[in-house]
C-alpha cells in the first residue's frame, strides 16, 4: 500500500477521534512500522567514512564505540526512561555490541526496530493522557504527598507497563497542576491538554523513515563530538532556515530540548534582542500570530514546525508564551509580543559609552566598546571608537563581550592587533596535528592604554580567541564569568543524501592551552545568574577535552599577576556593600536551591505556596533595591504588561547587568592607579 495512502487514512482517523469527544483514542492509529530505505544504507556507510578518516577526534568503529552508541540511541529516544520497560532494555542489550557491525554492513532493520518501539510506547503514554482526561480531572489527587521527578535521566526504567502509567500519570498530574496555578479553570485545562496530546498524536503520525535513521546515525556521530552531526535533506534545509530565522523573523537561534523549544542564542539586531524580553534558555509553550490571534500550543512539537509558525512576513506581530529560564516553577509563563523584521545590522555593530566615575577624590573616565558579535569590518569600527576616546582622553578601554556569540576568526585576529605590537593571535591544529598560526600583520597599535576584556558563560568562539590573547600577553585584565569553551571548528560536508556536519580542527592559545572544554578564564571573577554547570561546552557529553599544545613565539607586557589579589581585594570590598551585587547573590542561592531539587510535589497547597513564596522573593528584591535608592517601595509587583513595556524601553541592560559594567570601570581604575608610580600607561 502506498506511503501517502497510509498517511491520509492515519489522518483520516486523527480527524474522526478529534471530533468524537466520547471516542477512546487507540494508540496503533498512530504508528506505522518505520523500514530503513535502500539510500539508507549507502549513507551509513558514507558517514562512517567520513567520521572515521576526517573527524579531529581519531576514533575507531569497534566494540567500544558501538557500546557508547547504543547508550547514546537509547538515551535521545528516552531521556527521561518513561518509554521503555526493563524488558525492553533487556532484549536490545543484545545489540550493545553490534552497532558497529549493523553500520557496516548497512543492516538497520534492528535499529529501526528500536525506533518503532518507542513510537509506539509514546503512542501509548499519549493516547493514556487523552484517554484520562476523557473521564475529567474531578477524581485528580492534589492534596497527597505524590511528587513527579524532574530528571530521569539515571532513574530505574520501569519494571512494566503498570509501573510506566504511574510515571505517565504523575506527568499529566502536573501538567494540570501547572495549569491550575494559573487560574484556569478545570475544563479549560482538559481542553487545552487533550488538544495538545491530540497534536502530538498527529505528528507522530507524520514520522518518516528518514527520521529514525538521523536519530541512530547520530548516535554515532554524537560519540566524537557534540557538534557533529548528520542532517538529512529534509534537516539540511531546515538548518537553512533556522539560520534564516536569526535574519528574518524574531532573530533568535532554537533547538528541541525533550517536549520544549528552547532559545538558545538571540541574535543582535534583531527583534527579540530589541525587546529584551528574551533571554537564552526561555522555553517556548505556545505562539500566536497577530495582537489576538489564538495561541497554539507548540509542547511537542517538532522544531521544524514550529519555526515555521514563528517566522513569517515582515512587519507583521507574532506572540510567544515563554517559560523564562530562571522560572520557579513551569506554571511561571509570559507573554512576549514581538514584530517580526531582519535583522538590523546597526544593532550588531560596535556601540561605545564612557563612564565617569568618580575614585578617592579623582575623576576617572572608562571609555567602553560593546561588541555584540564579530562581523565583517568590526576592527574598522572599533579603530574609529579608539581614535574618538584618544582625543577625549580617557583613562582606559573596557571591551564588553558579554553574550557574543563569536563570528569572523579573521576579525578577532585583526581586532587583537589593535591592541599589541605584532606577533601571534591564535594558533589552530586540524585533523591531521598540523598547526597553522594567525598572527597580527604589523607592529602598528591603535590603543596601548590600560585595558579590561568583560565576558560571560556566553562569550564564546571569537570572543574566546580575543580574550585568550589578551589575557596571555598581559595586555589587560580579564573581567566577569568563565567564558563558554567553544574551541571547536566545523565545516559542512555534502553527501550525496544529506549533509555532514564535521569538527575539523581546534583552537589554541599563544600560550599553548586550548579555549576548548575550559574556556577563558577571568583575572578576578563576577557572579552571574548564568548556570555554568547547565551553559557551555563542559556541559555537553563527549565534548573534546581541554589540552595544550607548544606555545608560540611571542613576547608578553607586563605581567598583571602581582596586581591580581589586591584588586580582588577591592573588588570583594566594594560589592559587599552594593544592593545590586547583593540582590544579584541572592538570586543566584535561590536559583542553586531550586537546581537542587529533584522532584516537584503534587500537592496543590504546597505549591501555590511555593508560588506566593516566589513572588514574595521577587517583591522583597525590588524593595530593597528602592530603599536604596530612597524610593517608595511596593506592595505588590507590577503587572506583566507594565513589566513587558519597561522591559522594552529605556537602557538595554538589567540592573545586574548595569552594575557589572560599572565595577569593571572600577576595577580598571583601580588598576591604573597601582601602576601609576612605575608605569607610563597613562
Amino acid at each position: 500500500m502506498p506511503n501517502h495512502y497510509v498517511t491520509a487514512c492515519l489522518l483520516l482517523l486523527f480527524i474522526l477521534a478529534c471530533g468524537q469527544a466520547s471516542a477512546r483514542v487507540a494508540p496503533g492509529d498512530y504508528t506505522r512500522m518505520l523500514e530503513p530505505e535502500e539510500v539508507h544504507a549507502e549513507t551509513a556507510l558514507d558517514v562512517v567514512k567520513r567520521l572515521t578518516r576526517g573527524h579531529y577526534r581519531k576514533i575507531s568503529l569497534d566494540d567500544t564505540l558501538s557500546s557508547r552508541a547504543f547508550d547514546r540511541y537509547l538515551e535521545v529516544l528516552d531521556p527521561g526512561r518513561i518509554y521503555f520497560t526493563v524488558a525492553d532494555i533487556d532484549e536490545f542489550e543484545a545489540l550493545r555490541l553490534r552497532f558497529d557491525d549493523m553500520l557496516r554492513d548497512g543492516e538497520l532493520e534492528q535499529a529501526f526496530a528500536i525506533y518503532n518501539r518507542f513510537q509506539r510506547r509514546l503512542a501509548q503514554q499519549l493516547a493514556f493522557m487523552v484517554n484520562r482526561l476523557e473521564n475529567g480531572l474531578g477524581d485528580m489527587d492534589f492534596s497527597g504527598e505524590a511528587s513527579v521527578e524532574i530528571d530521569r535521566s539515571e532513574a530505574a526504567w520501569p519494571t512494566d507497563s503498570a509501573a510506566q502509567q504511574q510515571l505517565w500519570l504523575a506527568r499529566l498530574q502536573n501538567a494540570v497542576l501547572g495549569l491550575r496555578l494559573t487560574d484556569k479553570p478545570d475544563d479549560e485545562i482538559a481542553t487545552l491538554l487533550t488538544r495538545r496530546y491530540q497534536s502530538q498524536l498527529k505528528r507522530l503520525a507524520q514520522s518518516r523513515s528518514e527520521d529514525a535513521f538521523q536519530a541512530f546515525i547520530n548516535s554515532l556521530a554524537y560519540n566524537f563530538d557534540p557538534h557533529t552531526a548528520y542532517m538529512s535533506p529534509r534537516r539540511s534545509e531546515d538548518f537553512s532556515i533556522d539560520m534564516n530565522l536569526s535574519l528574518e523573523g524574531i532573530g533568535a537561534a532554537l533547538q528541541l530540548e525533550n517536549e520544549y523549544t528552547k532559545i538558545v542564542r538571540v541574535i543582535p539586531g534583531g527583534p527579540a534582542f530589541l525587546s529584551k524580553q528574551l533571554k537564552p534558555s526561555d522555553r517556548i509553550v505556545s505562539v500566536g500570530q497577530g495582537e489576538d490571534g489564538e495561541l497554539v500550543d507548540i509542547v511537542g512539537w517538532r522544531l521544524d514546525e514550529v519555526v515555521r509558525l514563528i517566522r513569517g512576513p515582515k512587519d507583521t506581530v507574532v506572540r510567544l508564551e515563554i517559560i523564562p529560564a530562571d522560572a520557579v516553577d513551569d506554571h511561571m509563563t509570559r507573554m512576549v509580543m514581538l514584530r517580526r523584521d531582519t535583522v538590523r545590522l546597526e544593532d550588531q555593530a560596535a556601540s561605545s559609552r564612557v563612564l565617569d566615575l568618580d575614585h578617592e577624590g579623582e575623576r576617572f573616565r572608562i571609555g567602553v566598546i560593546r561588541l555584540p558579535t564579530f562581523y565583517v569590518n568590526t576592527t574598522r569600527d572599533v579603530t574609529r571608537i579608539l581614535n574618538r576616546f584618544i582625543e577625549e582622553h580617557i583613562d582606559g578601554v573596557l571591551i564588553d563581550l558579554r553574550n557574543n556569540g563569536g563570528g569572523s576568526l579573521e576579525e578577532a585576529n585583526a581586532l587583537t592587533g589593535l591592541f599589541i605590537r605584532g606577533g601571534p593571535t591564535v594558533q589552530i591544529r586540524n585533523a591531521h596535528g598540523r598547526v597553522a598560526v594567525m598572527r597580527d600583520p604589523d607592529s602598528a597599535y591603535a590603543y596601548d592604554g590600560p585595558l579590561a576584556v568583560l565576558v560571560n558563560r556566553h562569550s564564546a568562539s571569537a570572543s574566546e580567541i580575543f580574550a585568550g590573547a589578551i589575557k596571555d600577553y598581559n595586555r589587560g585584565l580579564i573581567l566577569g564569568g568563565r567564558t563558554f569553551g567553544k574551541g571547536t571548528v566545523q565545516t559542512l560536508k555534502s553527501l550525496d543524501h544529506g549533509r555532514l556536519k564535521l569538527t575539523m580542527a581546534k583552537f589554541y592559545r599563544v600560550s599553548g592551552g586550548s579555549t576548548q572544554h575550559q574556556g577563558v578564564v577571568p583575572h578576578i571573577s563576577f557572579p552571574e545568574l548564568i548556570n555554568a554547570e547547565e551553559t557551555g561546552e563542559s556541559a555537553l557529553d563527549g565534548a573534546l577535552p581541554w589540552d595544550t599544545i607548544a606555545p608560540a613565539d611571542y613576547s608578553a607586557y607586563r605581567d598583571l599577576a602581582p596586581f591580581v589579589g589586591r584588586l580582588q581585594q577591592r573588588h570583594f570590598a566594594r560589592s559587599a556593600h552594593d544592593i545590586e551585587f547583593t540582590i544579584l547573590n541572592e538570586r543566584i542561592a535561590r536559583q542553586r536551591d531550586l537546581n537542587r531539587r529533584v522532584a516537584l510535589s503534587l500537592n496543590e497547597d504546597r505549591r501555590r505556596g511555593e508560588q506566593a513564596a516566589a513572588k514574595k522573593f521577587e517583591l522583597t528584591l525590588e524593595n530593597q533595591r528602592r530603599q536604596a535608592r530612597g524610593d517608595a517601595l511596593l506592595e505588590e509587583l507590577p503587572g506583566e504588561a507594565e513589566t513587558a513595556q519597561k522591559e522594552s524601553s529605556g537602557d538595554d541592560a538589567t540592573p545586574e547587568e548595569n552594575v557589572l559594567l560599572e565595577e569593571s570601570g572600577r576595577v580598571l581604575v583601580d588598576l591604573i592607579r597601582m601602576m601609576q608610580p612605575v608605569s607610563a600607561m597613562r
